[in-house]
């Protein structure tokens, strides 16, 4: 059964969140790390459609995004062997394990990879052009993986950047989003009816 009310108090925090804090990246990302852990550490609010893999490649799912574009939540589902190329961000971001594991495999420049680490349900890794932004993210494991991205932008509509592995040449693109609808996070009926 899907508890929607997480997601949309999780959404609720956050636009506060980015009302109070949002100039101060620092304390975004301590902030927001800790609702997203909050968020990701239930498993019973995320709708099926926005956790369905595609065996063709891993899928970006918009759940929601602030109406003045502050911050967006989105779905990542990979399916064993699903990889990003290497790319950037430019913006800060926070990336929640829901299920499975996920490998990334972080970069200083486009061709020089410094460290890897793995991420388990429940722990929430962080992005930003001031501590880091260019990684490879893949699932590590054998299962379906799921994780929910929090960005301090639209990021479907961001400007960004891949990189060839062994020139490190950037090349545009825009990721844009695998889904034409969003959750109804604002339907209360059926709590207010049960009341």
């Amino acid at each position: 059964m899907e508890n929607i009310r997480r997601l949309r108090d999780y959404v609720l925090a956050m636009t506060q969140l980015v009302e109070r804090h949002g100039a101060d990246e620092p304390r975004m990302l301590d902030e927001g790390e800790k609702l997203l852990r909050a968020l990701v550490t239930h498993d019973d609010w995320l709708p099926r459609e926005f956790a369905a893999p595609s065996p063709e490649s891993y899928r970006q799912y918009l759940l929601y995004c602030d109406p003045l574009e502050r911050f967006s939540v989105v779905s990542f589902v990979w399916m064993a062997g699903h990889r990003t190329p290497i790319h950037d961000h430019t913006v800060w971001g926070l990336v929640g394990v829901m299920r499975g594991v996920e490998l990334c495999e972080e970069f200083s420049s486009a061709v020089r990879k410094i460290n890897s680490h793995q991420s388990k349900p429940g722990e929430v890794d962080r992005v930003s052009p001031a501590i880091g932004d260019i990684h490879v993210v893949s699932n590590a494991g054998s299962e379906t993986a799921v994780s929910i991205h929090v960005y301090g932008a639209n990021i479907g509509a961001v400007r960004r950047h891949t990189f060839d592995p062994a020139t490190g040449k950037p090349n545009e693109f825009v990721s844009g989003y695998h889904n034409k609808t969003v959750p109804n996070l604002w339907d209360r009926s059926k709590e207010n009816s049960a009341a």
